[in-house]
């Protein structure tokens, strides 16, 4: 097996027994689930399955009330949105949490500003702007990097989100419903992003209730109902139809 190969199967994220409950409500029950570098996991589910509960947990917004979480490996405790990207975890959620009043370059150095040599309080805006024309660019995004993000299209502005989680050398990337309320054009353009993500060796994990873009990208795709994991099937080995009666009716 060549280096390509073992590269593949490294195992990089990992949540074993993974249990959360607010009062009666069971939001995640037993939940194990592994992502593997170099390949993109889908995870499906109807509304209440547990899905936004796992990213949370997975972005340190949420403590599980049992169970552990491992990264390459070794366990770890995420105490919030920072542990979390240093573990090398970045989450691009719906919402994507940009800046609207600051511009593209800004929003992808947001949290790892440069700063002008030897003067710590002023920002290098020249060397923001040319590294993030670079990545843009580098990522086939036609995106000006000086331009005001409100101004930006859903899919640039969803290009901006995929640059920093690029920037930031995410080993792990999780998308919350990367291309919801986004053209045919622009979903194309974020599912080939993605693609690229893949490509860079990073372990993707992508929530959609779009199954055609579930089946158009990922290598396997992990169903939950009701709070637990109910199923888990490579996707070549799988249909639609089978994966939409998991979803509504597997126990």
């Amino acid at each position: 097996m060549d280096e390509t190969e073992l590269r593949a199967g490294e195992v990089l994220l990992q949540v074993r027994g993974v249990s959360k409950h607010y009062g009666g409500i069971r939001a995640l029950d037993d939940v194990s689930m592994a992502i593997r570098a170099n390949e993109i996991v889908g995870l499906v589910g109807a509304n209440g399955a547990g899905k936004s509960t796992l990213v949370h947990i997975l972005s340190g917004i949420v403590k599980p009330d049992k169970g552990e979480i491992l990264v390459a490996g070794s366990p770890v405790v995420i105490n919030g949105p920072l542990e979390s990207r240093h573990l090398g975890i970045e989450v691009v959620y719906q919402n994507l949490a940009l800046i609207d009043t600051l511009d593209a370059a800004s929003n992808v150095h947001l949290g790892r500003e440069t700063c002008r040599p030897k003067i710590l309080d002023w920002l290098d805006d020249a060397t923001m702007q040319s590294s993030a024309h670079e990545l843009l660019m580098g990522l086939g995004l036609n995106i000006n990097s000086k331009q005001i993000v409100r101004s930006l299209s859903g899919g640039q502005r969803q290009g901006v989100a995929l640059a920093r989680a690029v920037f930031f050398k995410a080993r792990i990337a999780i998308f919350d419903e990367p291309t919801a309320a986004l053209g045919v054009a622009e979903t194309r353009a974020t599912l080939r992003t993605i693609l690229d993500f893949r490509s860079r060796g990073v372990g993707v994990l992508v929530v959609s209730h779009d199954l055609e873009d579930v089946f158009r990208i990922t290598d396997r795709i992990i169903v939950m109902r009701v709070g637990r994991v109910v199923a888990e099937r490579a996707t070549k080995s799988t249909t639609q139809d089978e994966v939409l009666e998991l979803i509504t009716t597997a126990e």
